[in-house]
């Protein structure tokens, strides 16, 4: 998932393209800066190490975009799962990002709001993660901080500190 812009995509987008792996090439089926930061990730070694691999593909894209003239050249939210995990990714070059938001723990919300029958259905290991909160109920969502990342999984989950890496276009 990916909510945000590469600012002058269009302007960059040949570049972008050349430095994912050849081997990944084919596979880009469409068109939009979505789809080429995915490949670039994956470039970077998103199947090993998403949070580097995110981390070196925006900082490629900056890196690129600052030589083009390019003030802000990303602005991001960013989801990707292995099945296990999920890895959730705020950033914007501007310091001005799309909001994410995630749950507090459902322990705490059945507690909270013991006659809400939805927070009695959803596993304790329930997280929900989404660009706006989904209601107005006061202790339910946690924006998660400008320049961060976060770690989905079951027991316990972290929130760190999202630092570009200044890529060059060569592959891990």
């Amino acid at each position: 998932m990916h909510n945000g812009a590469i600012a002058r995509f269009q302007e960059i987008k040949r570049e972008l393209l050349l430095a994912v792996d050849p081997s990944l090439y084919a596979k880009i089926e469409g068109s939009t800066d979505s789809e080429v930061l995915f490949f670039l990730a994956l470039t970077f070694g998103l199947a090993e190490d998403p949070p580097a691999a995110v981390q070196r593909a925006v900082g490629f894209i900056e890196r690129l975009g600052h030589d083009r003239g390019i003030e802000d050249p990303i602005r991001m939210t960013v989801a990707a799962s292995d099945g296990q995990k999920v890895w959730v990714f705020r950033y914007s070059s501007g310091g001005r990002s799309s909001s994410l938001f995630y749950s507090t723990n459902m322990a705490t919300l059945r507690a909270q709001y013991p006659d809400n029958p939805i927070f009695h259905t959803l596993s304790s290991e329930t997280r929900l993660v989404v660009s706006e909160p989904l209601s107005d109920l006061a202790g339910v969502w946690n924006e998660a901080p400008e320049s961060s990342y976060g770690v989905i999984e079951p027991g316990q989950d972290e929130l760190k500190t999202f630092t570009p890496v200044k890529a060059s276009s060569q592959r891990a």
